[in-house]
């Protein structure tokens, strides 16, 4: 009797194919996975710490000049053929980062949660204590790629953030005590490339086109609802620009696109909307929603005198389509410096 031939026909078992009995084993492995990189990680700017804190001791002991250096990353490379990043110049950036951390406790402990890549970007570009402590966290906060780390410095983030604050109605504040560090004043949107006479519908049909950048100009914590969202009160139909849940905050955040400068009356548009998705849209369990005007320019007294009587946790903001006056930034910096300290929630 001939063996039984295989059906042409049958459906053949793929290894891409998920099977739900096999997950909790599948996350064990990528868990393991992770904790081996990051593993590897904390000991690499460990050991380049420790280098780097070696290099400093003899340099400033008189023991050795700055051809010692250069003889150490010769005799490495033709000692250890296999060891990478062991120039002459990481040597220096090793020293470099040792003396920028020695000494600073609070901010040493976060070196090892990030890549020498991005260690490098912070204190190379950084020019305050203040500014690396911020690039620090932000990055392990929002787990930026090393290109998206280079962007923030372009953008100037930590001036934006610290000398112009987000515009905020006092009842944002008072609900949402955490909300001045989610929310900015100012929203980079240069990677959308937006002519000058741009219409609404085409900021928001870029925004739809590149929204995976504009989530991380948003922040981690942003997960996208909808586009053009429908509300319907009292038998009308509205539809809302963007509407997106913030995880930290439990909450939805509507977002309305202005393409012009800020008018009062568009606060109470916005009003409206976040009456409607707090008694139709909002779950039991969520806050309140946020909402927010994103203006193409603003004046900020009006936005004070609009926001002074609004009862409703919303905020104006501008969207920029060209990279900030890193200059004027800077001096705003300096005047607000030379104010006083900063404390410990301003940055």
């Amino acid at each position: 009797m001939s063996a039984k031939q295989p059906d042409a026909n049958a459906p053949v078992a793929s290894p891409s194919v998920k099977d739900d009995r096999f997950e909790e084993v599948l996350a064990l492995i990528h868990g393991a996975r992770q904790r081996a990189v990051q593993a590897v990680n904390t000991q690499l700017i460990d050991l380049y710490w420790q280098v780097g804190g070696y290099i400093s001791r003899k340099l400033e002991q008189a023991e050795w000049g700055d051809s010692v250096v250069s003889q150490l990353a010769t005799h490495l490379a033709k000692t250890q053929p296999g060891l990478r990043g062991f120039t002459r110049r990481n040597l220096f950036r090793m020293r470099q980062f040792y003396e920028t951390y020695r000494g600073d406790e609070k901010v040493s402990a976060l070196l090892s949660q990030l890549p020498w890549t991005h260690n490098l970007i912070i204190f190379i570009q950084s020019k305050l204590p203040q500014e690396r402590e911020f690039y620090l966290r932000m990055a392990i906060q929002e787990k930026w790629s090393s290109r998206e780390l280079e962007r923030q410095f372009k953008t100037s983030l930590f001036e934006r953030s610290i000398a112009t604050p987000a515009k905020t109605s006092a009842v944002l504040k008072e609900q949402y005590p955490k909300a001045m560090g989610v929310f900015r004043d100012a929203y980079m949107v240069e990677f959308l490339g937006l002519p000058k006479g741009h219409a609404e519908a085409d900021l928001q049909g870029s925004l739809m086109d590149r929204l995976k950048e504009f989530l991380i100009e948003l922040g981690r914590d942003f997960c996208f609802v909808g586009s053009q969202y429908p509300l319907q009160v009292g038998g009308r139909d509205f539809a809302l620009d963007l509407l997106f849940f913030h995880r930290g905050l439990n909450c939805l955040v509507a977002i309305e696109l202005k393409v012009g400068r800020f008018e009062p009356e568009y606060l109470g548009k916005l009003d409206f909307y976040l009456e409607a998705l707090d008694r139709n849209e909002r779950k039991p369990h969520e806050n309140p929603a946020i909402g927010v005007l994103l203006c193409a320019s603003k004046d900020d007294e009006v936005v004070e005198y609009a926001l002074n009587r609004s009862l409703s946790p919303a905020l104006i903001a501008e969207y920029q389509t060209r990279l900030p006056d890193k200059a004027l930034l800077q001096a705003k910096l300096h005047e607000f410096y030379a104010l006083g300290p900063v404390s410990d929630d301003g940055a």
